[in-house]
């Protein structure tokens, strides 16, 4: 289990104190609502590493996350932009995750293979990045994340920005993925809609407080 327990934080120079308590289990999908600026994405910034509470803690499994740098948390996490390298393969894209060097093991490609059949592109491993549609790329970039195979997931509004079918089989997909691979997903979105679709647990920011719905 993740649990996330009294944590606070606040911005240098500002009045608003936001607090997190949540819980996700193996195979759960957790939502957080809110609209922009409510601080649900300070919450990802956290447990990510990229900022430091000011007191609570982040225990997966019995071991504490605070303090651990980011490159030791077992977390991935996937934006709205998908950060890829248009001029690279698909295959060498998802190398990335796990090596920078793009020096390539038989392991690694067979993982490679098994990744983009999961995520339905099997059939374009060498085509390069610029030749997809805006699914394919979102695709893309989840078959990176699951390159690394860590067990809590962070979605920061990752499919906001396509069309509503395939903003729907993207959901689906990350919901079949956390199910399969028993991760702890936290997805932040501002959509309800997507929260019903897939979400075990909706918790929503209110006055700077997450709270479960």
């Amino acid at each position: 289990m993740l649990n996330i327990k009294n944590l606070q934080y606040q911005y240098k120079n500002a009045d608003d104190l936001y607090t997190y308590n949540l819980e996700v289990n193996p195979s759960e999908v957790v939502a957080i609502l809110g609209q922009s600026g409510s601080g649900k994405s300070t919450l990802l910034d956290i447990v990510a590493g990229f900022i430091e509470p000011m007191k609570g803690s982040v225990i997966l499994d019995e071991q504490e996350l605070l303090g651990l740098s980011v490159e030791k948390r077992p977390i991935t996490i996937l934006f709205q932009n998908h950060n890829l390298f248009e001029h690279l393969s698909v295959q060498k894209n998802i190398l990335l995750g796990v090596n920078k060097t793009l020096k390539d093991s038989i392991e690694e490609v067979e993982k490679v293979q098994d990744i983009l059949k999961e995520v339905g592109l099997e059939a374009y491993e060498h085509k390069l990045a610029s030749q997809l549609s805006g699914g394919q790329q979102q695709r893309v970039a989840l078959a990176r994340v699951l390159m690394r195979r860590e067990p809590v997931l962070l979605l920061d509004e990752p499919f906001s920005g396509l069309d509503d079918a395939t903003r729907i089989e993207m959901l689906e997909l990350v919901q079949k993925i956390t199910q399969e691979h028993k991760l702890h997903t936290i997805m932040v979105t501002h959509d309800i809609d997507d929260c019903n679709r897939i979400a075990n647990h909706i918790y929503k920011m209110q006055n700077h407080i997450l709270v479960k719905q």
